[in-house]
């Protein structure tokens, strides 16, 4: 299973709005008989690439997937007919899919066929790796990110409005792996009026050809703003996400500004926030912050979440927090043995 975790992140950014899912398949004398991850949307499943290379192998195998596969008609065939016509014995599951169109089917139709089915190996992380995919097919809406780069005194600008560049390259560079790994990036109309971002994927986050995010505005964009196309959206902030979640976003990446950040993180919208902090200070109190308007009125009423991840890049950190509890909590093997797919 942890080779199936590997095989599935190495597809990424580029399966959605797809599950990124792995799949490794062991023969009978227990060697790898053949492994596969999702191709983007339209191409093979997981399994199916798998099961191609496995070839006669397949037969009375061991079929590892992060993923209870499908068991309905897509852009392809179910998996689980496939998985039946190779005569494969045991796939082993990390976590089930919480999708209507399967929800438990593909395990079920597996067992009706005689297979031994096993959920929830290594489900944390295969849970943790589809978090977006679960959050959307359990919610309707995107897994929700706010990214920041700030100071250690908790500025996002300078007074004037200048913000280029308070990390360094290594950091800019993961903020376009994670643009990668996103849908669609959002940012508010004042940010695109002051700082005129492109908000695409560039350097070298991802090898080509990369998938573009789309590019998601709250409010109006001015003329020959280089976000151009964007799609522009406003009112409850609610609604957006149930309008980009129809669109199949199933990650969203929120870019700023400080009022668009403090409205999510008011609203209790967001999944993971993730924190780019330099060893910078810009002193005083005129500089922008990470949130606008009021905050907490005395420390009980203190935001406080789950620290995830602290990483360094180059002379920055990166770090991960999320609300406490998450709002998709982790899968584990106590939840149904597998969780949701």
């Amino acid at each position: 299973m942890a080779r199936a975790i590997e095989l599935a992140q190495g597809v990424r950014t580029t399966t959605s709005p797809n599950p990124w899912v792995g799949c490794v398949i062991v023969d009978r004398a227990g060697e790898v008989a053949g492994e596969g991850a999702t191709a983007p949307p339209g191409g093979r499943h997981a399994e199916i690439s798998a099961l191609a290379l496995a070839r006669e192998r397949a037969r009375r195998a061991t079929v590892y997937v992060t993923l209870e596969p499908c068991a309905h008609h897509g852009r392809t065939p179910p998996c689980t007919d496939a998985l039946i016509r190779a005569g494969v014995a045991r796939v082993v599951a990390g976590v089930s899919d919480p999708d209507g169109r399967v929800a438990g089917a593909g395990f079920r139709a597996l067992e009706e066929a005689g297979i031994t089915v096993s959920k929830g190996l290594l489900a944390g992380a295969v849970g943790d790796q589809l978090r977006p995919y679960l959050v959307h097919r359990s919610t309707g809406r995107p897994y929700v990110v706010v990214k920041l780069a700030v100071t250690l005194d908790g500025r996002t600008a300078a007074p004037d409005g200048s913000s280029r560049w308070i990390t360094g390259d290594e950091a800019r560079r993961d903020v376009h792996r994670l643009r990668a790994e996103s849908d669609a990036v959002l940012v508010g109309a004042g940010t695109v009026r002051s700082d005129d971002p492109a908000l695409t994927v560039r350097d070298d986050a991802t090898p080509e050809p990369r998938r573009q995010p789309l590019r998601v505005v709250l409010g109006h964009v001015p003329a020959g703003a280089r976000v151009q196309p964007a799609l522009e959206l406003g009112g409850d902030l609610g609604a957006v996400l149930d309008e980009l979640g129809r669109r199949g976003v199933l990650q969203l990446l929120v870019e700023g500004g400080a009022h668009v950040a403090q409205g999510f993180h008011r609203a209790g919208l967001v999944d993971r926030y993730v924190w780019y902090l330099a060893p910078a200070f810009l002193g005083g109190d005129d500089g922008r912050p990470v949130f606008a308007g009021p905050g907490a009125a005395t420390i009980a009423d203190a935001w406080r979440g789950r620290l995830v991840s602290v990483c360094r890049l180059g002379g920055d950190l990166r770090i991960d927090l999320e609300p406490d509890p998450v709002r998709f909590p982790q899968v584990s093997a106590a939840q149904g043995e597998a969780g949701p797919r």
